[in-house]
């Protein structure tokens, strides 16, 4: 009996050690599965689009160094700032651009190629059957458009009548831009700021560019000279409904001194004077101008000008 008593607890003891280990608890975790690769032909990490202010730049730069654009034009950049000047005027593709009096088409270069893809440009030119300039200006702007036809795209050319002028469909235009033409149009201004108000959209852009003349010179003081008085120029806006946005010194000259034989002209790129001194005039450069951004109201219209008007005088458009 004694040594059975003995015998089981060994048995006991033997059996607890040789028993197999539990199975482990159970787990709801999923094994890990293969890393994920990006296919070869699709980067990891892709650039972000463009924004809206990047693609106009871009539209823009391209313009700029358009092969289309001769030396002489190009040239002309460091008094123009064609750059500075159309971004101060909030130019951006999709717009619908109307260039007021384009002359041999210096903006035009750069505008119709910007917009040709997205947006719309549209020349408009004074119909003057009665003067040999407005003629010629208008044939020789048609066919620039014929010969650079595959980088300006569908440039609409739209004739007006001075005394009158309708420019398209009211409300239809984004950008109402004028390159150094107000002085040219005396009387029938007025008329002219009523045609950009009438077809601008309500809040839509007028951008002017324009000699500038001293302060304190009159229109009598100024005639024949180019120059034009900057209230004077504000002052024939906002008579048409206009608000004044603000006013950019990109266009300005100080060494012109706007006192000059035969006004503007006697400056570059005319050089109406010939060699009489020529290298005084080049080391000038172009004159000063105003560069002046209009808003018309997004609300009702207001016109306050009369409709009466003289024909505009018969002087070299600005370009």
């Amino acid at each position: 009996m004694k040594k059975l008593a003995c015998l089981v607890p060994l048995a006991l003891a033997l059996a607890a050690c040789g028993a197999p280990d539990s199975p482990p608890a159970a787990t709801t975790e999923a094994p890990p599965g293969p890393p994920v690769v990006a296919p070869a032909d699709q980067p990891a990490d892709p650039t972000p689009p463009q924004s809206a202010g990047e693609f106009a730049t871009a539209r823009l730069d391209e313009a700029l160094a358009g092969s289309w654009r001769s030396e002489a034009n190009r040239a002309r950049d460091q008094y123009r700032h064609p750059r500075q000047t159309l971004e101060f005027f909030g130019v951006k593709p999709g717009d619908t651009v109307i260039e007021i009096a384009p002359g041999g088409g210096w903006y035009t270069e750069i505008l119709a190629p910007m917009l040709k893809d997205s947006g719309r440009f549209i020349a408009a030119n004074a119909a003057d059957a009665s003067s040999d300039y407005a003629r010629r200006t208008n044939e020789a702007y048609r066919e620039l458009l014929k010969k650079d036809a595959a980088e300006f795209g569908e440039v609409q050319f739209v004739e007006y009548d001075p005394k009158a002028p309708v420019l398209g469909p009211a409300d239809s235009a984004d950008v109402v831009l004028t390159f150094r033409n107000v002085h040219n149009w005396g009387d029938n201004a007025p008329a002219m700021f009523k045609a950009f108000f009438d077809v601008l959209k309500p809040g839509g852009t007028l951008g002017v560019v324009d000699h500038r003349a001293a302060p304190g010179k009159t229109l009598d003081d100024l005639k024949g000279s180019g120059y034009m008085p900057v209230d004077y120029v504000k002052g024939l806006a906002t008579d048409a409904g206009f608000t004044f946005v603000a006013e950019s010194e990109v266009n300005a000259n100080p060494n012109d001194t706007k006192d000059h034989e035969k006004g503007v002209w006697t400056l570059p790129p005319s050089l109406a004077l010939g060699e009489q001194d020529r290298d005084r005039y080049l080391a000038i450069g172009e004159s000063d101008r105003m560069t002046l951004k209009f808003q018309k109201p997004p609300g009702d219209r207001i016109f306050k000008q009369g409709a009466d008007n003289a024909p505009a005088d018969d002087q070299p458009q600005g370009d």
